[in-house]
């Protein structure tokens, strides 16, 4: 009888995060691996299952977005415990809250611990002084007995350069899907005209939503029926009202569709139809919604962001464009509409690149074997 190798994940299982796990217990070979999870109390009602559709063991515990001593305590506690009763072989921990309850239990119980930031905390903020509180607790952690697995070549780059992590300690694994198949339904009504651009991306500082609304109001000066579908607002969109002032004082209310969370076929649908993709935000791990476009063949502009830049080459794909270069995004949107040609060749690279890197029936055998050499540390 073949001994599995037992992987634990602490994760806030929400957004990206969730969706990253669900990915991976969806191709992880049941046969060589046993899972558990420990995630927070209110993160989602929906359970985790296997490759084989088998339920996971999971519990839960009070790790949040936000620090609060006694719930934080609560969480190590809890997760200290959660460890000592399973003995997992390994610990894989994901975001900056879970990434510091892992290394803390992993480090109490002698086990070894793999980090995925997923985006490092100190980037999300505007505050110089938080920025330097979550750098320096990363720069603390780091010192624990734990490598980072990181899903980008750009978090890689940070892990060294900015939080002072030993190159042969950090590892890589990028994010990646299974290829999508299209669909010609849409479960929600449609309400934009039949040819648009798209992006998803909720309200807020990493995402700058604000920055797409300026780009449109000057891509209308040229193309008056210029059109963008944004999904993925509503839930934790904290800068909401702000683009909605902001659709409200340019004038852009026939421009703009603001498309609240619904099925993802319904995203894969709409990302299907979209002329092109663009993304504004000040950074990313590695995002899956340029992930799935690629699959589905979009060419596309987007900000010179961590994550985006991992994705996008410039001039082969899509366009990279300096952050907060209003002018220029606007400028290689127009380009793209009006050149087809240049428009089908992004488009073709997109998917070559998908099929190469980034398809995770062909990826997920190097996360199995890393696991399993972590496993004899």
């Amino acid at each position: 009888m073949v001994t599995k190798t037992k992987i634990l994940f602490i994760l806030h299982a929400v957004g990206g995060v969730g969706v990253w796990l669900r990915i991976i217990l969806a191709e992880l070979d049941p046969k060589l691996f046993d899972f558990v999870i420990i995630h927070g109390k209110t993160d989602t009602d929906t359970a985790f299952t296997d490759k084989n559709g088998t339920l996971i063991k999971t519990y839960t515990t009070t790790i949040d977005r936000n620090i609060n001593f006694f719930k934080d305590y609560r969480a190590i506690k809890d997760c200290i415990g959660f460890v000592d009763k399973e003995n997992p072989d390994v610990i894989h921990c994901h975001s900056s809250k879970a990434g510091v309850i892992g290394k803390i239990a992993g480090a109490i119980k002698k086990k070894p611990v793999l980090y995925t930031p997923h985006a490092y905390s100190f980037l999300n903020t505007e505050s110089i002084l938080k920025q330097k509180i979550y750098l320096t607790l990363e720069q603390l952690f780091s010192k624990f007995n734990n490598k980072v697995l990181a899903c980008s070549v750009s978090e890689k780059n940070r892990a060294i350069k900015e939080v002072g992590h030993k190159k042969k300690k950090v590892l890589v694994f990028e994010n990646g899907i299974k290829p999508i198949q299209k669909t010609e339904r849409l479960s929600i009504n449609k309400t934009w005209p039949e040819t648009y651009i798209c992006s998803v991306a909720r309200p807020s500082f990493q995402k700058n939503v604000e920055l797409t609304i300026e780009v449109i109001r000057q891509v209308k000066e040229q193309i008056a029926s210029i059109h963008i579908v944004i999904m993925g607002v509503g839930f934790h969109s904290p800068t909401l009202e702000k683009v909605k002032k902001l659709i409200t004082l340019y004038q852009l209310e026939e421009n703009i569709t603001l498309l609240p969370w619904t099925e993802r076929e319904d995203i894969f649908h709409i990302i299907n139809k979209a002329s092109l993709y663009i993304s504004t935000a000040r950074y990313e791990g590695l995002p899956y919604a340029v992930i799935e476009a690629m699959a589905l063949k979009k060419s596309f502009v987007v900000t010179d962001a961590d994550g985006n830049r991992d994705l996008i080459e410039d001039g082969e794909n899509g366009y990279l464009i300096a952050n907060e270069n209003s002018a220029h995004f606007a400028t290689k949107i127009i380009a793209l509409l009006e050149e087809e040609q240049t428009r089908k060749v992004f488009e073709n690279k997109s998917i070559e690149k998908f099929n190469a890197r980034f398809n995770i029936e062909n990826t997920i055998p190097i996360l199995e074997q890393l696991y399993l050499k972590e496993a004899l540390n």
